[in-house]
C-alpha cells in the first residue's frame, strides 16, 4: 500500500507540473500582462520598468521555474481586474463552491441510491419504465436549462425560494458558510438541485445495472438456497457489492461538479469560483484563469488518488493486483 501511495504521489506531481506548464503558456501567449496592468497613457519607461519588475525579460525556462516555485508557495500573482492577490480571491470564493457541491452530492446520494435500488428490485414494469424515462430526461437536460426551469417554477411562479445569491452568511475564521441560516439553506436548494440532477440520474442508473448484475451471480443463488432472508440478500450482499463502481463515479463527479459548477453559479449568481472564472474570462484576467486551472486540476488529482486508495482498501482483490 505504501509503494502504491508513493507511486500515485509521483504521478500526481508529474500531472501538476504539466498543468503548471499549460497555465504558464497561457501567461505567455494570451495577451501582454503589461498592457493589462497599465493604462494606455503609460510611458515606454513605465512599461519597461514593470516588465523588469515582473521578470518578463528573463528566459522562458527561468520564468517557468519561477512560476512553478511561486505556485508551490501559493503565489498566483495579482488579478488584473480586481487588483488584489489571486490566492485571496480564491480563498474567498472557494467555500461557496465547496458548500454548493457538498449539498449537491448529498442530494444525489439521498435520491439516486434509493431510486436505483428500488428500480432494480421493483416488479412494477410500468413504474420502473416511467422512472427510467424521466432519468433519461434528467441526464440529457443541460444544467443551465434545468436551472432556468427551477427558477421559473420555484422563484417566479411559486415564490418559495430565492433565485440568486447565497443568503445570510456566517464567517468561521477564514471560512464562510450559509448552512447555519434559514436564508442560506433557502438560497442553496435550487442551485444544488440543478447541479445534482445529472449525478442523480447517473447514480440511479449505475446502481440499477450493478444490482441486476450482482443479483444474477451464483453466490446470490446460493444465499437464497441457504434460506437467507431476501432483505439481507438485497441490501447486505447485492447492494454492498454494487457500491464499488458507485464510489468511483461519485469521486470523479465531485471533481466534475466543482469544475463545471461554472454554469450553475452563473445562472444563480452564486458567488463561488465558477462565477469568478467567468468574470476572469470576460476581462481576460489570466492570473485568475491560471489559478482556477491549477486548483481544479489539484482537486481532480487528489480525489482520483483517494478513490484509488479506497478501492484497494474496500476490495481485497485489488491488493493482489499490480495495477
Amino acid at each position: 500500500m505504501l509503494a502504491f501511495i508513493i507511486q500515485r504521489l509521483i504521478q500526481a506531481c508529474g500531472l501538476m507540473l504539466s498543468v503548471a506548464l499549460i497555465a504558464f503558456v497561457m501567461f505567455q501567449f494570451v495577451g501582454d500582462p503589461v498592457d493589462n496592468m497599465l493604462p494606455d497613457s503609460a510611458t515606454p519607461l513605465e512599461r519597461e520598468e514593470l516588465r523588469a519588475k515582473l521578470g518578463l525579460n528573463d528566459s522562458v525556462i527561468t520564468q517557468y521555474a519561477r512560476f512553478v516555485g511561486n505556485i508551490a508557495q501559493g503565489d498566483f500573482g495579482i488579478s488584473y481586474y480586481n487588483k488584489m492577490e489571486v490566492l485571496n480571491l480564491i480563498t474567498e470564493r472557494l467555500p461557496a463552491t465547496l458548500e454548493l457541491v457538498f449539498v449537491a452530492v448529498i442530494i444525489s446520494l439521498a435520491v439516486g441510491l434509493p431510486a436505483g435500488v428500488w428500480v432494480s428490485l421493483s416488479r412494477n414494469k410500468w413504474l420502473t419504465s416511467l422512472v427510467q424515462t424521466i432519468s433519461l430526461v434528467g441526464v440529457s437536460l443541460p444544467s443551465f436549462i434545468a436551472g432556468i426551469v427551477l427558477i421559473i417554477i420555484f422563484s417566479v411562479w411559486l415564490g418559495w425560494l430565492p433565485s440568486h445569491g447565497r443568503g445570510e452568511v456566517m464567517d468561521l475564521g477564514w471560512w464562510s458558510t450559509g448552512l447555519f441560516s434559514k436564508s442560506g439553506w433557502a438560497s442553496i436548494i435550487l442551485p444544488a438541485l440543478s447541479l445534482a440532477l445529472f449525478m442523480i440520474t447517473m447514480i440511479m442508473r449505475l446502481v440499477r445495472s450493478e444490482m441486476k448484475e450482482v443479483l444474477r451471480t451464483d453466490y446470490i443463488k446460493f444465499a437464497k438456497a441457504r434460506g437467507i432472508r431476501q432483505r439481507s440478500i438485497n441490501y447486505g450482499h447485492a447492494l454492498r457489492n454494487s457500491l464499488l463502481p458507485v464510489i468511483t463515479i461519485i469521486g470523479l463527479q465531485i471533481g466534475g461538479l466543482i469544475a463545471f459548477a461554472v454554469v450553475t453559479e452563473t445562472v444563480f449568481q452564486w458567488p463561488g469560483m465558477g462565477l469568478l472564472f467567468i468574470q476572469a474570462v470576460n476581462y481576460v484576467d489570466i492570473p485568475v484563469i491560471s489559478a482556477y486551472l491549477v486548483f481544479i486540476s489539484l482537486i481532480f488529482i487528489c480525489i482520483n488518488t483517494l478513490v484509488d486508495i479506497l478501492y484497494r482498501v474496500i476490495d481485497p482483490r485489488m491488493k493482489s493486483s499490480n495495477h
